[in-house]
């Protein structure tokens, strides 16, 4: 049986984490010697059932020609247990997505495309993240820091908005903890405690195969696809 990724959001060749998505899973597939796995973009202005996949992964490149269609995909993975990873607009999505449907903030909006006066949960950065690149450091006892181990890991970033760290007690309490940090202690990841799979970085880990190297967080979301779709 064939385990199926959808790729939501709205492809463009020009944007460098779209161009280094399909290496990244191509990488791990070898790397899991996964034969039996493909992968799909899915456009948001066009976006139907997801009942088919295995896997969605909400990828960079916002605001999204559809926001609700996103934001749904991301319930879908969230209420249903499929496994799920955001990265970058990906991951700003799915903690709007967990502040509006779980911690019950129907006004909750992203800075980038906040059209009301409702809090925001994504906000602009004091100092822009546009092709930075940094450390950051694992939670002690989280997924994040099992998948991997101790010590600094590489992010490349290309995003101006962040989660907004005064919610962190709220969201934490409902159950979406902090997953890592960068020197600074800011939020970089966060990652559902009680979900087969579900994890959020504001850095772009596929940009790892533009560097011919691996990703242990694309390669632990792929083995979690591939164990659903058997």
């Amino acid at each position: 049986m064939q385990a199926r990724v959808a790729l939501v959001g709205d492809f463009d060749s020009r944007v460098i984490a779209h161009q280094a998505i399909p290496l990244a899973i191509e990488r791990a597939k070898r790397s899991l010697q996964v034969d039996s796995l493909r992968y799909e973009w899915k456009h948001t202005a066009s976006l139907s059932s997801l009942e088919s996949y295995d896997g969605v992964w909400c990828v960079p490149a916002s605001p999204y020609a559809d926001e609700g269609a996103a934001l749904e995909s991301i319930r879908w993975a969230r209420e249903g247990r499929v496994p799920f990873l955001g990265t970058c607009g990906g991951f700003q999505h799915a903690v709007l997505e967990f502040a509006r449907k779980v911690l019950g903030i129907e006004s909750a909006e992203h800075e980038e495309t906040a059209t009301g006066a409702g809090p925001l949960v994504i906000s602009r950065l004091s100092c822009s993240l546009v092709e930075v690149e940094e450390d950051v450091f694992a939670t002690e006892g989280s997924r994040f820091a099992q998948i991997y181990g101790g010590g600094p890991i590489w992010a490349g970033y290309h995003c101006n908005f962040g989660f907004n760290a005064n919610l962190v007690e709220a969201f934490e309490t409902a159950g979406m903890k902090v997953a890592a940090t960068d020197g600074q202690g800011e939020v970089r990841a966060m990652e559902l405690a009680d979900h087969p799979f579900f994890v959020g970085t504001l850095f772009q880990p596929e940009r790892s195969a533009l560097r011919d190297q691996p990703s242990p967080l694309i390669e632990a979301f792929i083995r979690a696809v591939t164990e659903r779709g058997r």
